[in-house]
């Protein structure tokens, strides 16, 4: 008995196509879950270290990729990794590489959030102080802890989950690896 042709109806298939669909499948979710990130910000404001408004939408458009930024200016290993994604991303975008970077801020005030952002950061921008989409992109992440990088394709594809270790270890590098 020969059932295959990628019949998922049959429940009969081959170890090889087993294996295909399982990988589209995974491409289908990754990008199903990035829309359903961007989705969370379509439509919405960020800001700058001025505290002036963006839009999302404007800010996200033509980026190949996006890293969420969550990190706290209470929490020191993220004051001391601050600087080093500030001159991580001086460096990318100076490159002219399609990139961009939110902050997901933990502080625990306005004020706080932009002395951190005043402070250390690069010209990234930030979720407001106070907007619920914080805690729907920590969940969404699965944010346990501080500070964390997650870094995606324009496609979907979570390429990092670790982004911190990514520009600690590698550098420039890490944009380049996370675009291939």
């Amino acid at each position: 008995m020969q059932i295959c042709s990628k019949s998922i109806a049959t429940k009969f298939v081959c170890h090889e196509h087993a294996l295909e669909i399982r990988f589209y499948h995974q491409i289908a979710f990754e990008r199903i879950y990035f829309i359903l990130t961007m989705e969370i910000l379509s439509g919405q404001e960020l800001v700058n270290k001025s505290k002036s408004k963006v839009s999302a939408d404007e800010a996200l458009k033509d980026k190949s990729i996006v890293a969420f930024y969550f990190s706290a200016h209470w929490c020191p290993p993220c004051r001391m990794f601050t600087p080093v994604l500030a001159d991580f991303y001086e460096e990318v975008k100076d490159k002219g590489f399609p990139f961009e970077i939110i902050f997901v801020s933990s502080d625990r005030s306005e004020d706080a959030l932009f002395d951190y952002m005043n402070e250390a950061h690069g010209d990234w921008l930030a979720v407001p102080f106070g907007s619920p989409i914080v805690e729907q992109l920590k969940k969404k992440f699965n944010v346990q802890g501080i500070p964390m990088l997650i870094v995606m394709k324009s496609d979907g594809t979570i390429v990092s989950t670790n982004g911190r270790s990514d520009v600690e270890n590698k550098g420039v590098k890490a944009f380049q690896d996370w675009s291939i």
